[in-house]
C-alpha cells in the first residue's frame, strides 16, 4: 500500500490529479514494470476526518486527523508488485514524493 501525504492546502480532486501529466505518466510507468494497480482513491481533506476511539467501553468521537501536521494522508495505491524493492522504486516515481511523502506498507496476508 502506497499512502500519499502531502501538504493539503493545495486542494486537488481526483479528476484535475488524473489529468495532471505527471500523474498520467506515473500510471504509464506503473503499467510498463508490469506492477498491477488494485486500486486507489483520493481522501477528503483532514477537516472533514473524524477520530473514533474505544477506551473503557466508552466512544469517544473527535473531529479531525489523529495529530496535527502539514502532511495528512490524501490518498492511496494499492500496488502489487514483486518485492519491497519494487514498491520502494514505484513509490519514488510517484509525483507527490517530490514535494510530500509516500509511505510503503505491506499488507498483511493470511
Amino acid at each position: 500500500m502506497l499512502m500519499i501525504c502531502d501538504d493539503e492546502s493545495v486542494q486537488e480532486g481526483p479528476e484535475e490529479i488524473g489529468r495532471r501529466p505527471d500523474h498520467i505518466a506515473w500510471i504509464e510507468y506503473v503499467e510498463s514494470r508490469g506492477v498491477v494497480l488494485l486500486g486507489g482513491a483520493r481522501l477528503r481533506s483532514s477537516d472533514s476526518a473524524i477520530s473514533v476511539r474505544a477506551r473503557a467501553g466508552d466512544v469517544l468521537i473527535g473531529d479531525g486527523p489523529f495529530i496535527e501536521t502539514k502532511e495528512q494522508i490524501g490518498g492511496f495505491a494499492l500496488i502489487e508488485c514483486a518485492d519491497l524493492d519494487e514498491a520502494v522504486e514505484v513509490a519514488a516515481r510517484h509525483p507527490f514524493a517530490a514535494h510530500g511523502v509516500v509511505e510503503v506498507r505491506q499488507v498483511w496476508e493470511a
